[in-house]
């Protein structure tokens, strides 16, 4: 999900090298922009260090790479929100935003053949920085480690004969991005000793936001002007793994819903027949239900951290949520 196609109102302009990610949120906390640009910073060193030493050369190229994404270390940047709520921060805050780092450049290395055979070097670096920080980080960093991977061979594998495909979307999208978010906020409110109540907050938060920007990438893609363009770098929304919107347009009975349902399950779509199907899919009773399983989970994030104290990294967990809910309600 990018984050820094436009800056929120108000937001201001920070000094250091984050300050899209940082800047979209509209923090209205200079200190804390601050300290949170320059901790990301020392992780970047940290990482780029770390990389360094990779038996595949093609990782560092590939860190930089998601450093300059729209959502350029939004991962990172939860490990430092997510302490935010504890007693104090130790070295072990970095040390768990380089972790929770390499384990997404595993996943993203993985959907790559140059880079895809070195992706256990990372896992297994990954894991040696979670033991460094303590027997439940290790287990949350196994946790998930499986969750990645076996999210990336159900999504493969497809639905099971006879298992609902949107069940089988949401359990893809829980061993994805909801998993790497979830562990980045718990990871990093226990290394500043956070009481259990706000670090198990902090990870169901995570597990909806994960969620959301799954949803809302696949809103954005169904909704693209451009994706009937042929771009061949563009998601295809109609693809062998679809997203929400087309997934719900399988099974929609409605009157409005029967054309494109008709087109969705006679075959492989070309030419006119695809474009109507895009056409229609923009403005489909099923978008509309993706868009309300979108915002029902972006409510679920804000309750999810309602009883955290308020402090500025819950108004900016409040403002990721905010983006997100703003972003996609200029579709249609």
């Amino acid at each position: 999900m990018g984050l820094i196609h436009m800056r929120a109102p108000g937001a201001t302009e920070a000094t250091h090298q984050w300050p899209g990610l940082l800047g979209v949120l509209g923090l209205t906390s200079p200190e804390f922009e601050s300290r949170m640009s320059e901790a990301l910073d020392v992780v970047e060193d940290r990482l780029r260090d770390c990389l360094r030493n990779a038996p595949e050369p093609g990782f560092a190229a590939l860190s930089d790479r998601l450093a300059r994404a729209d959502d350029g270390r939004l991962r990172p940047l939860l490990v430092l929100f997510g302490a935010e709520f504890g007693k104090s921060w130790g070295d072990g805050v970095i040390q768990a935003a380089v972790m929770v780092e390499l384990l997404h450049i595993s996943s993203v290395a993985g959907a790559h053949p140059s880079t895809a055979p070195g992706t256990d070097w990372l896992l297994a670096r990954s894991a040696q920085l979670a033991a460094g920080l303590g027997p439940h980080a290790l287990r949350l960093n196994a946790q998930t480690a499986g969750r990645l991977v076996g999210g990336q061979l159900r999504q493969l594998a497809g639905p099971a004969p006879g298992e609902d495909p949107v069940a089988h979307y949401f359990e893809v999208t829980a061993g994805a991005t909801a998993a790497v978010l979830s562990l980045s906020l718990g990871v990093g409110a226990l290394q500043a000793a956070t009481p259990d109540r706000w670090v198990q907050d902090l990870i169901g938060y995570g597990e909806h936001l994960g969620a959301a920007l799954h949803i809302a990438d696949d809103l954005l893609v169904a909704t693209a002007p451009a994706a009937d363009t042929g771009d061949a770098s563009a998601r295809d929304p109609f693809a062998p793994s679809p997203g929400l919107p087309a997934l719900l347009a399988r099974t929609d009975t409605t009157a409005r819903g029967a054309e494109l349902r008709r087109l969705l399950t006679t075959g492989a779509m070309t030419g006119a027949t695809r474009q109507r199907a895009l056409e229609l899919l923009r403005t489909a009773p099923a978008t509309r239900r993706a868009e309300t399983a979108l915002h029902q989970r972006l409510t679920a994030a804000v309750a999810a951290v309602g009883g955290l104290p308020s402090v500025p990294a819950r108004r900016a967990l409040y403002a990721l949520v905010d983006f997100v809910a703003l972003r996609t309600s200029r579709i249609g």
